[in-house]
């Protein structure tokens, strides 16, 4: 099951995952969040990271 989260306005998000490599050859994990289940769908909240909550109401990772 996908980890979900539900903002203040009651809008529903999925968090995600997206391994990419920069211009320089290193790996880079980026986590994002989609209204939609896509590609990538994690089930829980990565080791470290926590949830919060813009001032617009959109979820972001914040390192804890």
């Amino acid at each position: 099951m996908a980890f979900s989260y539900t903002n203040k306005r009651g809008v529903t998000y999925f968090l995600h995952t997206k391994v990419t490599t920069t211009k320089t050859g290193k790996t880079q994990t980026l986590y994002f969040f989609s209204k939609e289940k896509k590609v990538g769908v994690l089930e829980a909240v990565p080791q470290g990271y926590q949830v919060s909550e813009t001032v617009n109401g959109l979820p972001v990772l914040k390192k804890a």
